[in-house]
C-alpha cells in the first residue's frame, strides 16, 4: 500500500508563504491522482488541489490563483505551493494519493498555522 508523508508546515505571517511536500513510497505513483486537502477544527476536511499523472491540475475556488499544486513522478512526490497566507488558512493540510483500484489513501496531516 502507498504511504504518504507529508511535511513543510508551520508557523507563517499573514501574507506569507510556504510549501508543502507529501512524498510517497511502497505505491504506484504514476498511476495516482494526486491531491491536496485540509481540515479545519470543527469542520469537514475540504478540497484544495488535484493533480493527474500528466500535470493536469484543479482547483477550490477558494484557493485559485494563490496555491499551486505540482508533482515529479520521479521523486515520487507532489507540492503544494501556498503564497498570501491568511488566517483563515490555518488547518491541518493532508495529502492524497486517488487510484481506481486502491481508492484514496492519506497522509497524517501537517499544521499550518498563519498568524502575527
Amino acid at each position: 500500500q502507498v504511504q504518504l508523508v507529508e511535511s513543510g508546515g508551520g508557523l507563517v505571517q499573514p501574507g506569507g508563504s510556504l510549501r508543502l511536500s507529501c512524498l510517497t513510497s511502497g505505491g504506484l505513483f504514476n498511476t495516482y491522482i494526486m491531491g491536496w486537502y485540509r481540515q479545519i477544527p470543527g469542520e469537514q476536511r475540504a478540497f484544495l488541489a488535484s493533480i493527474t499523472v500528466g500535470g493536469a491540475a484543479n482547483y477550490a475556488d477558494s484557493v485559485e490563483g494563490r496555491f499551486s499544486i505540482s508533482r515529479d513522478n520521479a521523486e515520487n512526490a507532489v507540492y503544494l505551493h501556498l503564497t498570501n497566507l491568511q488566517v483563515e488558512d490555518t488547518a491541518v493540510y493532508y495529502c492524497s494519493a486517488t487510484s481506481l483500484t486502491t481508492g484514496t489513501r492519506w497522509g497524517q496531516g501537517i499544521q499550518v498555522t498563519v498568524a502575527s
